[in-house]
């Protein structure tokens, strides 16, 4: 039987050379899963995926819309052809909806047709097929003024409309209430083309009258009364205006000397990169508006006013205005609007017959200013 000690395990170091011992290995726990972020980011990932394909099938279906109806365009079954063509285009249509369904009837190939004929740049229906769903076309289709129909179309595009908002926008005439409706043709145009190009103007951006119905002010009511019913309803305020108001606030106090005044509303607006000071008049327009907005600018320009952005603009909306004496102030060089605000709806062909007015007064009056070049004396 040995009698030597047992060997250890560990060799003993030897001197002056330092030794090197190795740590037990260690378990490593794994992290417990964040079930719930897990399923957000996947649902995520799953909705983004299908937006991209929703869109990609909607631009697809409205540009063979687009191109079905040009198809059917080349054979000129609509002029000229009478009841040659309708029947024409009834055997197609009745062949088409056997293959492939009541997409195709003879009213569905009517509208096609219709929409290839009143928009014809390919280019253009391309972009807004990125946006706009064929329902949005077809909702477009009863405008008759082309200029119209592309301002609708445009704004429907940048502010991203669903297709009932585009409806409640043409019925609520959204066009002929904005100042760019009350320029020449030319100038409508030249606008709609700086929309496609992604520059928004004051002109696209302020409307008169402004239809504030949905505030439910009747009878007697004062201007603080006005004033708290718009921050009541500022979600529906907000979409009267147009895209791109941000509201900044109420009782603006601008400390001037000794004294303290207010202007009622202050908004900013991304796209105009402009402070928007909003004055409410329960009376209708008086020339004195001016000089007080004229202070409210300078003061907002001076200390409020940041770095990159434009000079401030001054909207006053009053319950009625006289259109001679906006024009003789000549408003827009003081970077001053003008509009009245509707707390009650009139007829429909009533507001029809005052804003046609608005406009032919406002052309008029701009081609006494800049009459054509034969006739200058």
């Amino acid at each position: 039987m040995s009698t030597q000690p047992p060997r250890n395990r560990l060799a003993p170091l030897k001197p002056g050379k330092p030794g090197k011992l190795t740590p037990p290995a260690v378990r490593t726990v794994p992290a417990l899963v964040n079930e719930a972020a897990l399923l957000d980011d996947l649902r995520d990932l799953i909705r983004a995926a299908r937006l991209r394909v929703a869109t990609v099938a909607n631009s697809t279906h409205t540009m063979l819309c687009w191109h079905v109806g040009q198809r059917l365009l080349k054979e000129n079954l609509q002029d000229g052809r009478g009841a040659y063509g309708q029947q024409i285009l009834a055997t197609v249509a009745q062949e088409l909806v056997a293959d492939f369904g009541t997409g195709y009837s003879y009213s569905s190939l009517t509208r096609m047709v219709r929409f290839a004929e009143s928009m014809a740049d390919l280019a253009i229906v391309a972009t807004l097929s990125q946006e706009l769903s064929w329902s949005h076309f077809q909702a477009l289709l009863p405008i008759k003024d082309p200029l119209a129909r592309d301002f609708y179309a445009e704004m429907c595009r940048i502010e991203r409309w669903n297709v009932r908002t585009l409806r409640q926008k043409i019925g609520g005439m959204l066009f002929q209430r904005t100042a760019l409706s009350k320029n020449t043709r030319e100038v409508i145009a030249a606008e709609i083309a700086n929309l496609r190009d992604g520059q928004i103007t004051p002109d696209t951006v302020f409307r008169d009258p402004y239809l504030l119905d949905f505030l439910g002010l009747k009878g007697t009511y004062s201007e603080r009364d006005l004033e708290n019913a718009i921050l009541r309803e500022i979600e529906s305020v907000l979409l009267e205006l147009g895209s791109g108001f941000a509201f900044v606030a109420r009782q603006k106090r601008m400390s001037v000397g000794q004294d303290d005044f207010h202007l009622d509303l202050l908004f900013y607006h991304r796209h105009l990169r402009r402070l928007i000071a909003v004055e409410l008049k329960l009376e209708s327009f008086q020339p004195a508006h001016v000089g007080q907005m004229e202070f409210y600018l300078r003061w907002l320009d001076k200390h409020e006013r940041a770095a990159g952005e434009e000079a401030p603009i001054g909207l006053i909306l009053c319950a009625s205005a006289d259109a001679e004496q906006v024009e003789l102030l000549q408003l827009d060089a003081k970077s001053i609007r003008v509009s009245e605000y509707l707390t009650e709806l009139p007829p429909l062909r009533v507001l029809q017959a005052r804003l046609h007015q608005a406009i032919e007064h406002a052309r008029e009056q701009t081609a006494r200013l800049n009459p054509p070049e034969g006739d200058a004396a």
